[in-house]
């Protein structure tokens, strides 16, 4: 399989002094295009050996500060940032020919602003939250069910739940933001920011 490019590409002159302004510029295009989920992104963590590990969690909020997710702190990922905080994240958003690499530290927000978020979930949502011992086993589907069912009794629709101590958000700290955009003939555009001790610096890379 092979997908065609576009000729219009990205140049120096396009990007934003600051890659969290690029960013928000190009996320909202992406959402504004229709795609599923644009701020669906591809968390790669590794553990103490360098063994690494991938998977998919929703972007809730960015800003100066960094890119901010929440899990359950006991799950691989929660252990693997614990042990080794360095990040990459993906934003693959093929359908319009751009991908965002954040490489960065990540570290755990406060409880306060954990608490925040949490409070803006569905109520399904926050039990969830306690049902799922995320990454561990389970017996089965049934197993899991009955839980979130004795979740839900205890706490009925309107009642408050409360924010599970296990769970809360982590913030990856960016050192190096690149935006790629596919080109014909695999000629792709791709310009990286790298932190330095003055500010943002931009460098072209190679397809």
């Amino acid at each position: 399989m092979r997908a065609r490019y576009r000729a219009a590409g990205l140049a120096e002159a396009d990007l934003d002094e600051d890659p969290i302004e690029q960013f928000g510029r190009w996320f909202g295009q992406a959402a504004e295009s229709g795609l599923h989920e644009a701020n669906a992104m591809v968390l790669s963590t590794a553990d103490e050996q360098g063994r690494p590990s991938s998977r998919t969690v929703l972007l809730k909020q960015y800003g100066g500060d960094g890119f901010v997710f929440f899990t359950n702190y006991g799950s691989r990922k929660g252990r693997e940032l614990a042990a080794n905080p360095y990040v990459s994240l993906l934003f693959p958003w093929h359908p319009v020919a751009r991908q965002v690499i954040v490489e960065g530290r990540a570290e755990r927000v406060g409880r306060a602003e954990t608490t925040a978020y949490f409070r803006t979930r569905p109520h399904g949502s926050q039990l969830g939250c306690w049902a799922s011992e995320q990454s561990s086993t389970v017996a089965s589907r049934q197993q899991l069910d009955e839980l979130y069912a004795e979740l839900a009794a205890r706490y009925p629709e309107g009642e408050d739940v409360p924010v599970p101590p296990q769970w809360g958000g982590v913030r990856v700290v960016p050192h190096a933001v690149e935006f790629w955009q596919g080109r014909e003939n695999r000629l792709h555009d791709r310009l990286r920011y790298r932190r330095t001790a003055g500010g943002w610096n931009v460098e072209r890379l190679c397809p």
